[in-house]
């Protein structure tokens, strides 16, 4: 007599042995007999739609959010999770650990280590474990933590369409007000040291970025187009006033935007500072007048980014058909130490 698991005939839980057929493929009532019929109707699909909706909302409230039946003990940053071991083993790196880690009187207890992943926030992590058990989970993810969620998802593994949506709402996240910290992003990542090139995608990960994978370099092409393209029509540079930068009551002809933009690029860091100021897409009128702006930029960066570098950045125009620069050349070069003479 063949054993029934699951209410399945087969060596394990709901695989049919040789030759039967499951009634179910892909999780939709197979209709390969013919239309079922209920009282004489074709049953609608909705309504297997709706029982694994309310599956997934049972998973989420009784097995996420409360830890009812819970067999695994998720320890991070010091706070436990009750979780389930089928759930949290649609996460490659979670089965891993719970495959590795011993158990403790038949319950999993896994530890994860995030002391090197401070992208990974607390927030973002809870996200990407509610998204485990059900999609409701991107309600909650908005723009402002929308860049730990994505770490977080990566981290986990197997997360495609949640890495999409976070990157989606990183996009989004870049403005004005939260550019300081997409610097900081950027300033992450290892940069030239002589100025001679403007490495601005590739180049290699830095470690506390490289839980982005694909998403780094994407994200790095993000802001570099918001500092060229989006942010000098956003500041009104050339005297449009805007909200961001109102016109000066004294000075009918003053630049609304212009000292906004050098302040921002005041914090760039040096390769995206070359990049932005050589490409042709960074319209500032007359190559005249990026120049301009690139020496006045340069002038507050020696107060700021640069200074203590030990190396001088400057600005000249580029003559000649071959030029890639858009006519305006960035350089660094290391200052040369000062030798003093010893008297025996």
């Amino acid at each position: 007599m063949s054993m029934i698991i699951n209410g399945h005939g087969g060596p394990s839980n709901g695989v049919a042995a040789a030759g039967a057929q499951d009634a179910y493929v892909n999780a939709v009532p197979s209709t390969s007999g013919g239309n079922r019929l209920a009282n004489g109707y074709t049953q609608p699909p909705y309504l297997y739609q709706q029982h694994n909706e309310e599956i997934v909302g049972h998973l989420l409230q009784s097995g996420f959010q409360t830890g009812n039946y819970a067999d695994t003990l998720l320890h991070v940053r010091g706070t436990v999770y009750r979780l389930h071991a089928l759930i949290l083993s649609r996460s490659p790196y979670l089965a891993h650990l719970m495959s590795t880690q011993p158990q403790s009187g038949g319950q999993h207890i896994i530890y994860v280590n995030l002391d090197h992943e401070p992208e990974v926030t607390d927030e973002g992590f809870h996200h990407a474990l509610a998204y485990l058990y059900s999609g409701a989970a991107l309600a909650s993810i908005r723009t402002e933590n929308a860049r730990g969620v994505l770490a977080a998802a990566r981290l986990l593994g197997r997360m495609d369409d949640l890495c999409e949506y976070a990157y989606e709402l990183c996009q989004q996240s870049i403005t004005l007000d939260t550019l300081p910290s997409w610097l900081e992003f950027l300033d992450t990542t290892p940069g030239s040291s002589d100025g001679s090139s403007t490495p601005v995608i590739d180049q290699p990960p830095h470690p506390r970025t490289a839980i982005f994978g694909p998403y780094a370099p994407r994200l790095r092409e993000d802001i570099f187009t918001f500092l060229v393209v989006t942010l000098p029509d956003l500041v009104g540079f050339g005297g449009t006033a805007t909200p961001l930068t109102p016109a000066s009551e004294n000075s009918q002809h003053a630049d609304a935007g212009r000292d906004t933009l050098l302040q921002v690029y005041a914090r760039v860091p040096f390769d995206l500072f070359k990049a932005a100021i050589e490409s042709p897409t960074f319209q500032l009128g007359t190559v005249h007048s990026r120049f301009k702006f690139a020496k006045d930029a340069i002038e507050l960066r020696k107060q700021g980014i640069a200074r203590g570098t030990g190396a001088e950045e400057t600005v000249v125009l580029a003559f000649g058909g071959a030029s890639t620069s858009g006519g305006v050349l960035v350089t660094r070069k290391l200052r040369k130490r000062q030798l003093f003479k010893v008297n025996s």
